[in-house]
């Protein structure tokens, strides 16, 4: 043998299936969640080859999947990974991969596609160059969606889904794999991977807008910060968030946040005026418009909210109210310039992330000396404001022990049992009732999914929310019809013992649909009854599914949810099953929403509207 023989190569090789899942383990990912199938198959051998590094677990259809993996990717604070097969597969987890990309969840879908030769001939499931084109489906509805044409391309192409999920903004992108390239050699295959080498951490701001901002804040008579659900990662470290405590407590400046946001400042702090927008709280507009308009208030400075429908219609019946422009300054501070000014007319905008805005504004202050009379005067109203009014719609409603159950003192209950964890809420009118009723304090963390809306949500992320934090309390609040669309979750968990808490407010009606309705277009009787799910008995479904199941019955009141609660998070804790408490609760009362009526339209036949003549 030559003695100028090279030395045996160090450098790793292997296909682009262990690459992909090399890169997820560098991303600290431990779990994939999805449904297999052929398209997939190397991924799949390589992660059953691979099954301690990073699970798959397998769950009853691609839409919970996604909606699992938000969950997990919101309380774990990395990125959630969908992994699905093509074709239907893939479209299945359209809708939750939507809803964390208007959420800013940093979700990850890869969806396997047929082999390239096959391309264009018909093959089974094939979702490119056909009528199906995955690519674009996607494309068009995340941030980012890119095909894996060659093994040449796959890091370039990987790299930039991963910048792009776990930049700030996050996001949720798309890579399709075609199975063929999946199993080829990956060339260049890297010795070590590190994300600081093709991630860079986001930390931009504008000194100079938020000093100028800082002191119009601070010299202010009435100001205002609005946090909306880009502030979120940042008060949700506890140094940041107590500085920004004291801050906020030293110059008396009132703090309220956006429904998406409801609780990352504590409620319950004396500067707190809780959630504005719809079925927000009472404070808010008390402080910001008293009876004497020369009190108004002057400024507010709104913090990570792209100012949305939700966020700034405090009833249905005025969107986007003008109640929330401040007579003097209005700052909006947000990363996308895409979305400063563009609802409310602004005085300043200021393209910059939260958290680095943040910390110069709290370093800056520490060298101001407030208005001490100013701040003990606007203590004095925001004390009075709340000893005078509640922060409820209904009072009597959030402190009744009557039977059937109050939906308004069901969240009562939860506010008296669950102390840590995270509560997921669910579409329909298990929102208004967690908004206005729900005190919410860290480290207890409210997730809702507002700019979406899915129903099901909450159904399927209690899920990842307890498999990403096993030993804190996970519930999730939803209605009868979403639990019905994607209660099936409810046996992932049993299966992987995980115990999720499911608090089911069941009416047999789309409860939201028909008392809107009702409001909109009278008479209300005719909406009676008229969206009825058929009156299924969920507690046996869940029982069914592995969970351990309870129903309050309509004569039973509020200390019967309150001991099934009690039950259910020493249960979860103790036995690592799933949960679910179904409520038949009180259906004659509506959570406020403040529905206009509605006027028909005249649509006599000499309408040209009607297409008649």
């Amino acid at each position: 043998m030559s003695s100028n023989a090279p030395a045996p190569s160090t450098v790793p090789c292997g296909t682009v299936a262990q690459l992909l899942l090399d890169y997820l383990s560098a991303e600290g990912v431990d779990k994939i969640f999805g449904i297999p199938g052929g398209a997939a198959v190397w991924l799949m051998n390589e992660l059953k080859k691979q099954s301690q590094p990073i699970d798959y677990v397998i769950c009853r259809h691609e839409t919970g999947a996604a909606y699992i993996a938000d969950g997990y990717a919101r309380v774990k604070g990395g990125l959630g990974v969908v992994l699905t097969t093509s074709g239907p597969g893939a479209t299945n987890a359209l809708t939750g991969a939507m809803n964390a990309q208007a959420s800013n969840s940093p979700v990850l879908v890869i969806t396997g596609e047929v082999p390239e030769a096959y391309y264009g001939k018909g093959y089974l499931q094939e979702g490119t160059d056909a009528k199906l084109d995955v690519h674009n489906i996607f494309q068009n509805a995340l941030a980012s969606s890119a095909i894996i044409s060659s093994p040449l391309n796959f890091q370039t192409l990987f790299q930039q889904a991963l910048r792009n999920a776990l930049s700030l903004p996050k996001q949720a992108v798309h890579i399709s794999l075609p199975n063929d390239i999946a199993g080829e050699c990956a060339p260049n295959y890297p010795a070590n991977i590190r994300p600081s080498t093709y991630r860079p951490v986001t930390a931009c701001t504008d000194p100079k807008a938020v000093t100028d901002t800082l002191h119009e804040l601070v010299h202010a008579t009435r100001p205002l910060i609005f946090l909306g659900n880009g502030s979120r990662d940042a008060l949700a470290c506890p140094e940041r968030l107590k500085a920004f405590t004291e801050f906020v407590d030293r110059f008396g400046i009132a703090v309220m946040t956006t429904p998406d946001a409801k609780g990352i400042f504590p409620e319950t702090h004396a500067l707190s005026l809780r959630n504005y927008g719809i079925c927000g709280c009472a404070w808010p507009s008390l402080y910001m418009h008293p009876s004497n308009k020369a009190d108004q208030f002057d400024t507010l400075l709104v913090l990570g909210s792209s100012l949305g429908e939700l966020s700034t219609s405090v009833t249905a019946s005025a969107l986007y109210s003008p109640a929330l422009e401040p007579t003097r300054h209005f700052i909006q501070v947000d990363l996308s310039a895409a979305v400063i000014g563009r609802d409310f007319p602004i005085t300043r905008g200021v393209v910059a992330e939260i958290a680095t805005s943040l910390d110069l504004m709290l370093d800056k202050a520490r060298h101001l000396q407030p208005d001490q009379a100013k701040v003990d005067a606007r203590k004095a109203v925001i004390k009075q404001i709340k000893l005078d009014h509640a922060p409820w719609a209904d009072p009597a409603g959030r402190d009744s022990e009557a039977a059937p159950v109050h939906p308004a003192a069901m969240m009562r209950v939860v506010d008296e049992l669950v102390h840590k964890g995270h509560i997921f809420i669910d579409a329909g009118n298990c929102v208004g009732w967690s908004l206005n009723n729900l005190v919410i304090n860290p480290p207890v963390r409210y997730h809702s999914a507002l700019s979406m809306g899915p129903m099901g949500f909450a159904v399927g992320a209690v899920v990842g929310g307890k498999m990403a934090a096993p030993d804190l309390p996970n519930v999730a609040i939803v209605g009868d019809g979403a639990f019905m669309m994607h209660g099936a979750e409810i046996s992932t968990a049993a299966q992987h013992r995980v115990g999720a808490i499911w608090i089911v407010l069941d009416d047999n009606d789309l409860a939201m649909v028909s008392q809107g309705m009702a409001q909109l277009l009278p008479p209300a009787a005719q909406w009676d009854d008229y969206y009825q799910l058929g009156r299924p008995d969920l507690a046996k479904f869940a029982q069914g599914l592995g969970a351990h199941a309870v129903t309050i019955a309509r004569d039973q009141g509020t200390q019967a949810l309150r001991e099934a609660l009690k039950h259910a998070l020493a249960d979860a804790d103790q036995h690592h099953r799933p949960q679910v408490i179904v409520v038949r609760i009180n259906t004659q009362v509506a959570p406020p929403y403040g529905w206009p009526v509605l006027t028909p339209a005249d649509c006599s036949p000499s309408k040209p509207c009607c297409g008649k003549t």
